[in-house]
């Protein structure tokens, strides 16, 4: 390659895509429910492992998976919410639905006038 065309290349190319980048609470909610998922994964084998072995931190390391089975489903529900509270502070844009039809009632009002 020569010089003049190595300079010519750009190192990072944006793609355009259809999907918007997630707000930063909603990505912080995700990333920190898939890090809660993980432990909770990890438990739950060590609570397998350990009882089929029949260790002595089978009862303890199965009370944490169950533990950590209840905050790994309320963090997934945490995205959930943490997304319907920014679409509500931050997204919404307020516009008639499509039942209160704001146009017929102007087509009607100059109707009335001509008759």
């Amino acid at each position: 390659m020569e010089d003049g065309t190595r300079a010519a290349r750009q190192l990072w190319v944006e793609d355009e895509r259809g999907r918007q980048r997630m707000p930063d609470p909603v990505r912080n909610a995700a990333v920190r429910a898939v890090m809660i998922m993980s432990v909770t994964l990890i438990l739950a084998v060590v609570a397998f492992l350990t009882s089929v072995t029949s260790s002595w931190l089978a009862y303890p390391m199965t009370i944490a998976a169950v533990v950590a089975t209840v905050v790994a489903t309320w963090s997934v529900l945490d995205i959930w919410i943490t997304r319907q509270v920014w679409r509500q502070r931050n997204g919404v844009v307020s516009e008639p639905s499509s039942s209160a039809y704001p146009g017929r009632a102007r087509e009607r009002i100059p109707e009335e006038r001509v008759a």
